[in-house]
């Protein structure tokens, strides 16, 4: 039952990927809204790319490599040029579902491509910092949303919100850490909004 499972849950990740592929080359955003969007994925950028070009590089010497096997070849290719397709997917997920702050909902959505989706009631931050931070250990109660090993803004909560894992594990967290490209700009927005939330 649980490699059933599992098996749903990587489909479901490569077909939101697909769908993040999908909306980048279409320019749109995912889950914005009437909400201010805040990107993290723009240091990160160059880095996936370079993966991808590693990638397409390492295609072409194994299709020459191996010409002569064709039904091998015909399987590495794949499998090539599929790892090119989920690297640029995978920065695309990064592009097109951006942090989001809607103060009308009162709501902070922190994510982190297709792998953290975590809505933070505005009225629970009890403290928000800029923070920059290149090293993260692992506690109980904190969770990190790093982007190259990276965090720039920090949150306290008064109360904790539940985080669900890749895998569908839950957490209580009462701090989160995440990256944020501007992370002046949307430390200030959430200092506005917390005070119109408690308005």
């Amino acid at each position: 039952m649980k490699a059933v499972r599992g098996v749903g849950i990587l489909v479901r990740h490569e077909l939101r990927l697909m769908v993040s592929l999908v909306l980048w080359l279409a320019r749109r955003t995912h889950g914005v809204g009437g909400g201010t969007a805040f990107g993290y994925a723009r240091g990160h950028g160059a880095v996936m790319f370079g993966f991808a070009f590693v990638c397409v590089v390492e295609t072409v010497v194994m299709s020459v490599l191996l010409l002569d096997w064709p039904t091998v070849h015909a399987v590495v290719l794949f499998l090539d040029v599929y790892t090119v397709v989920i690297v640029v997917a995978l920065h695309a997920a990064n592009v097109v579902r951006p942090h989001v702050l809607d103060p009308d909902s009162g709501t902070l959505r922190i994510r982190r491509a297709i792998h953290v989706d975590l809505r933070v009631p505005l009225e629970r931050i009890v403290s928000v910092r800029r923070e920059l931070r290149m090293s993260h250990e692992r506690a109980d109660g904190e969770l990190n949303v790093e982007v190259g090993s990276q965090t720039t803004v920090t949150l306290e909560l008064t109360e904790p919100v539940t985080h669900v894992t890749f895998f569908g594990r839950l957490r209580e967290v009462r701090i989160v850490r995440f990256h944020a490209d501007e992370p002046d700009a949307l430390v200030r927005a959430l200092a506005a909004g917390r005070w119109a939330a408690q308005a």
